[in-house]
């Protein structure tokens, strides 16, 4: 049994990982990124939610039977909900405690798994986990511990991998099953990588420092013979999840690329998951190595889609068309939590989008990103805006993708350096005037968010202006 989430039938919502270490990234900071890929006309807006004495006291999914009591006593927290699930599902960002989350990574446990602990077809989907969790942790450990229990109440609609971010620790979740589940601290000095598979092996339930999981998760295994001790230690991929032809090229690849962007040395067979969990990278990976690995799509290969204008490519890249935003949530416990947590955001396709900061401590973020955005394509919505952008793109990649790219490029570049000056400003007045720093943080925060959406648009008319000619071209007529 599977239940992938769909529209029509047709669309599931499947994505690709990447987590840091903090011994592993270039300016020692932590990291937690997922693209969330699914339908292009889902438009993103950016929600914002105070912190709150008398808060909902039960949560009621849109699209499913499932509710559960909250506290009345919630974390303000941001989040990235498609437009028409407000309040649901907000995939990314951080509450006023400083604990980011990153909800979901789409997963699937095996048949003889599902046979033995089914899901639960009312149970905790994947829609419901961010906004039922986030605001009531104030540690990333209380975030899988939360999201733990609930799975083991309620038990889980279908597969996931959930992770949390804070000062101290990153922690991801994966379920399995009804009513199981495992959760590994990020080791620091490695990174992690995953599309749509379950990737956990080792399990050491006398761990407590790097593991969590159900009590009973190599119990119930052995009991139901997913696991049998006679053949090794205890798998968790074995025991629950599952290999199957279609991951040879819709998952594995992903893997296999970006391992192999990072750790050019490993020799990993693309058609055989035997790829490390965690792995160490050649060099420290930096803010735009990531960028860059969000934006791969097997380039200059037999296997780039994109420059080969191959729409039946059967490996899957990391970016594709139908994202609906990626999230690169960095976190630099040296500095004050205000600036030290930054979600960085890649509305649509990030190969052909720029990601724009957005600091946890800013009060406010830009008009054009906040909950205007709708199902069909407008004029003032910062998610249009860059769909429309991506959606010329590809149209002629080879030719507008260059263009594109070394403006976005550019962009980011220069958002780089206006933070280093922002931090900078920061950091000489929040001991003083902390209020004066939170007030200065945020209007820098929407500066750079609407220079983002304005260079969108002139950019947008230099695309069209280069469409223009290219038409006369081919149909120019001039007479005698």
């Amino acid at each position: 049994m599977e239940t992938e989430r769909k529209i029509a039938g047709k669309l599931p919502s499947e994505c690709t990982t990447i987590i840091v270490g903090e011994q592993q990234s270039a300016d020692g900071a932590r990291y937690l990124c997922r693209s969330s890929d699914f339908d292009a006309m889902l438009a993103v807006n950016v929600e914002r939610h105070q912190n709150t004495d008398n808060g909902p006291e039960e949560f009621v999914a849109f699209d499913s039977k499932f509710r559960c009591p909250l506290p009345k006593k919630a974390l303000g927290y941001t989040g990235l909900p498609e437009y028409n699930h407000p309040g649901e599902w907000g995939s990314a960002g951080y509450n006023t405690a400083g604990v980011g989350m990153s909800s979901t990574e789409t997963i699937f446990s095996s048949e003889k798994a599902l046979k033995a602990d089914p899901y639960v077809a009312d149970g905790l989907a994947e829609n419901c986990t961010y906004n039922i969790v986030l605001p009531y942790v104030h540690t990333a450990r209380e975030g899988v511990e939360r999201l733990g229990a609930l799975i083991e109440k309620y038990g889980s609609a279908e597969g996931f991998g959930i992770g949390f971010i804070d000062a101290k620790e990153t922690w991801y979740l994966e379920n399995a099953g009804g009513h199981r589940w495992l959760a590994c601290r990020m080791p620091k000095d490695k990174y992690f990588v995953t599309g749509n598979q379950s990737r956990y092996r080792k399990y050491d339930p006398a761990d407590k420092e790097n593991f969590l999981a159900a009590a009973d998760l190599i119990e119930f295994a052995q009991a139901n013979g997913l696991y049998d001790p006679a053949d090794g230690a205890f798998d968790f991929h074995e025991a629950y999840s599952r290999d199957e032809e279609q991951d040879t090229t819709y998952n594995y690849p992903r893997v296999w690329g970006l391992q192999k962007m990072f750790s050019p040395a490993i020799r990993n067979d693309v058609t055989k998951n035997t790829f490390p969990v965690y792995a160490e990278a050649e060099k420290k990976i930096s803010l735009q190595d990531l960028r860059t690995a969000f934006r791969f799509h097997y380039d200059d290969t037999d296997h780039d889609p994109y420059l080969h204008s191959n729409g039946k490519e059967p490996y899957r890249p990391v970016s594709i068309f139908r994202t609906t935003q990626t999230h690169i949530l960095q976190v630099r416990p040296r500095l004050p939590q205000a600036i030290g947590e930054v979600a960085y955001v890649a509305f649509g396709m990030a190969d052909l989008s720029v990601f724009v900061p957005f600091y946890q401590g800013a009060t406010e973020v830009h008009e054009t990103y906040a909950r205007r955005a709708g199902g069909e394509c407008d004029d003032y919505s910062a998610y249009w805006t860059f769909r429309k952008i991506a959606t010329l793109g590809m149209t002629d990649y080879n030719f507008f993708a260059p263009i594109i790219k070394k403006a976005y490029a550019e962009l980011e570049k220069e958002f780089d350096e206006t933070q280093r000056n922002i931090e900078k400003e920061y950091l000489a007045t929040y001991k003083n005037a902390p209020e004066d720093a939170v007030e200065a943080l945020t209007a820098a925060g929407i500066a750079m968010q609407k220079r983002a959406y304005d260079f969108s648009k002139e950019l947008l008319n230099t695309l069209f202006t280069h469409l223009a000619k290219k038409v006369q071209e081919e149909y120019l007529f001039h007479g005698a």
